[in-house]
């Protein structure tokens, strides 16, 4: 029986996974072993947190809406229900966005919204 011990395609198998540990530190980078566990482990992570991305954006977006709201003399749950009642479909991002970039249209978006709940 021959022996095979796949040369090339070894190396180019091994390089492909040496060049997604570029940037480690270490035998992060250097260690085959090591390589092959860190690289997987990141794989991991990007998986996981490409969807913690759009966790964190939406608490981020809250927060900010809660505190414009909050200048304007309301709550804002208060404040979600109101545009809720008065049928304002504007996602938390949009929202967000217009509490920063364009005060007087949140002004009047949070005044449409208090006389949607009274």
């Amino acid at each position: 029986m021959v022996r095979v011990t796949y040369g090339a395609p070894r190396r180019q198998k091994k390089v492909r996974w040496f060049k997604a540990a570029k940037g480690y530190r270490g035998g992060r980078r250097r260690l085959w072993r090591t390589v092959r566990e860190t690289v997987v482990r990141s794989w991991a992570y990007a998986y996981r947190d490409r969807r913690q991305k759009k966790r964190q954006f939406r608490r981020l977006w809250i927060i900010r809406i809660n505190a414009a709201a909050r200048m304007r003399g309301m709550r804002y749950s208060l404040f979600i229900d109101g545009l809720k009642k008065a049928n304002i479909d504007l996602n938390r991002k949009q929202l967000s966005e217009m509490a920063i970039h364009d005060p007087a249209a949140f002004d009047a978006v949070v005044e449409a919204a208090k006389a949607a709940r009274a």
